[in-house]
C-alpha cells in the first residue's frame, strides 16, 4: 500500500494539503476520524480523548510502541490505552487501502509500512493569518493569545512523537520532503506534493 503522512505546525495548512493531495491521488484520507474511531471504541467523547492524546502522557522516559508500558500510573494507563487503540487502528487502515493520514504521528507508528512522510510548516505570520482566516464566528484572539495557542498545540505535537520515538519531531532527517508554506496558497502547490508523491511510489525512492 502507499502511505502518506502528514506532519504539520498548527495553522501551516498542513491538513488542507493531506486533503487535497488525498482527492488527487484517490487515496482515503483520515484526520478527525482516528479520533473519532478511538472515542467511539472507548465509549468517551472526541474531545477528551483528543486532550488527553494530546497531553496525558507521561514524557520523563521517552519508549518506543510495542515496549512494555506497565510502569504508568492509573491516568498514564488510560492514555496508553488510548494510543494502543489509535495505533491500531492507524495499522488496519493504512493496511486496507492508499492512504493519506493527517497527524496522530503516524510517520513514526506506520514506519515499518515504509510510508512516505511530509513535514509542513510555515512562519508564525503566516501561521496566524490562516488561523484567523478559518477561525469560528466570535472566536477572538489577541495576536499573542493566538500566538500562545499555536505554540501550545505544536508542542503537543511534539510531546506526542517523543513518547513513541527519540525522532525528534519537525526534524528535517524525519521526513521525505519538508514544505515551507508561508504565503503559499495550498490549493496552487497540492498538485505538486502529489505529483512528488506519485514518483516517490513509482521509483520506490522513499
Amino acid at each position: 500500500m502507499n502511505i502518506i503522512t502528514i506532519s504539520r505546525e498548527f495553522g501551516s495548512g498542513g491538513r488542507e494539503l493531506g486533503k487535497r493531495i488525498s482527492d488527487i491521488l484517490g487515496y482515503s484520507y483520515y484526520d478527525r476520524e482516528i479520533i473519532s474511531a478511538v472515542a467511539d471504541k472507548h465509549d468517551f467523547d472526541e474531545r477528551y480523548v483528543e486532550q488527553v492524546l494530546e497531553s496525558a502522557f507521561p514524557i520523563s522516559v521517552p519508549i518506543s510502541y510495542g515496549k512494555t508500558f506497565s510502569y504508568a500510573d492509573a491516568t498514564g494507563q488510560q492514555a496508553l490505552e488510548l494510543l494502543t487503540s489509535q495505533c491500531s487502528f492507524l495499522k488496519e487502515a493504512a493496511e486496507k487501502n492508499n492512504c493519506v493520514i493527517v497527524g496522530r504521528s503516524a510517520n513514526i507508528i506506520l514506519e515499518d509500512m515504509n510510508p512516505l512522510n511530509i513535514f509542513v510548516y510555515a512562519d508564525m505570520e503566516s501561521k496566524m493569518k490562516r488561523c484567523r482566516s478559518r477561525a469560528a464566528e466570535g472566536e477572538t484572539y489577541t495576536d499573542n493569545q493566538l500566538k500562545r495557542k499555536i505554540r501550545q498545540i505544536d508542542a503537543g505535537r511534539a510531546r506526542h512523537q517523543r513518547f513513541l520515538s527519540d525522532k525528534k519531531w519537525g526534524d528535517k532527517a524525519g521526513y521525505n520532503l519538508c514544505i515551507n508554506t508561508s504565503n503559499l496558497e495550498i490549493k496552487a502547490i497540492a498538485p505538486i506534493v502529489a505529483d512528488f508523491a506519485k514518483h516517490c511510489f513509482e521509483s520506490d525512492v522513499k
